[in-house]
């Protein structure tokens, strides 16, 4: 059975659309780079709204280690540059694609030490599939939390010996990412702030996902700023009043991070609203969440 993130998912697909993509991951690191990428690659990329340009920047794939494995990872920051703000970007059910890595691009443009692990990589490879429930069945309901919040752990120590300042990291994440921007904003001490889109706010608990953001309120340590759609039908407006009333429970309780949390809701946008690459784009959507995204990260001090 399919939670709310991941019907998300399947409800922003045009109709008979798949999630195939015939590349290995290496390919997909190399279609990062702006090397080879073709948008057959995977049918359920249309040609993708925004281009962004390596010009000024450096990008490249990695790796670093954590307990014992190499987590792949693409990165984009301004040439000739250190001391930079880190921003740690996280994918979505799809795993590291093009859409990912020039929205890693977007960040290095305005002047941020971007990163984006591949969170699936011990699991599997999201673009060997062709079904969004077999992938997710195979791969993404297998990836624990705390694998997560250790990945990114080791993304942020990557990038402080990489160019980047860990006092002044932040982090945004897409649908499944949304909900790790929540988690890693509540559960650790590198992030100054998060900027969650349409991410989920509740849910089962199980092994791998013992607890959603809205349960985690109280003890959040750096403010989120959440990007939803008012006619996300995955992610229903009700979770995210539940959401507000424990942040607002937590604010009450002298928790500043709490307190100074936000939401914007876009009426008429739909899940998925800033993914360029699907139907279900909306360019006024995207692009006010984008400019209130750079303001908010501004504002808390990551920039």
């Amino acid at each position: 059975m399919l939670d709310q993130n991941q019907r998300s998912e399947f409800d922003s697909l045009l109709p008979g659309q798949s999630t195939e993509a015939g590349a290995s991951r290496r390919t997909a690191l190399k279609a990062a780079l702006g090397v080879g990428y073709a948008a057959t690659a995977m049918p359920i990329m249309a040609q993708t709204a925004i281009k962004t340009s390596s010009d000024g920047l450096r990008t490249g794939e990695t790796t670093y280690e954590v307990n014992g494995f190499k987590v792949p990872a693409f990165f984009a920051a301004p040439a000739g540059k250190t001391n930079l703000p880190v921003i740690l970007v996280i994918q979505e059910i799809f795993g590291v694609h093009e859409y990912i890595a020039d929205t890693a691009r977007r960040f290095a443009k305005a002047g941020y030490l971007a990163i984006a692990p591949e969170l699936f990589a011990r699991q599997g490879d999201p673009s060997n599939y062709n079904e969004v429930a077999k992938l997710i069945a195979e791969i993404v309901s297998k990836v624990p939390d705390a694998q997560v919040m250790a990945d990114l752990d080791g993304a942020v120590k990557w990038a402080g010996a990489n160019g980047g300042n860990t006092k002044k990291v932040g982090i945004t994440g897409f649908c499944w990412g949304g909900r790790i921007t929540w988690l890693y904003s509540q559960q650790s001490k590198n992030v100054k702030a998060g900027v969650a889109w349409y991410g989920r706010l509740v849910g089962a608990s199980t092994a791998v996902t013992p607890r959603h953001p809205v349960e985690l309120a109280g003890s959040i340590s750096a403010p989120v700023l959440g990007l939803y759609g008012g006619q996300d039908t995955g992610i229903p407006l009700t979770t995210v009043n539940e959401m507000k009333d424990a942040l607002a429970a937590a604010a009450d309780k002298g928790n500043k991070a709490a307190k100074a949390s936000q939401f914007v809701v876009y009426p008429q946008a739909p899940h998925a609203f800033h993914a360029d690459y699907r139907p279900s784009y909306r360019k006024e959507a995207a692009d006010d969440g984008f400019k209130r995204a750079l303001e908010w990260f501004k504002t808390h001090g990551v920039a």
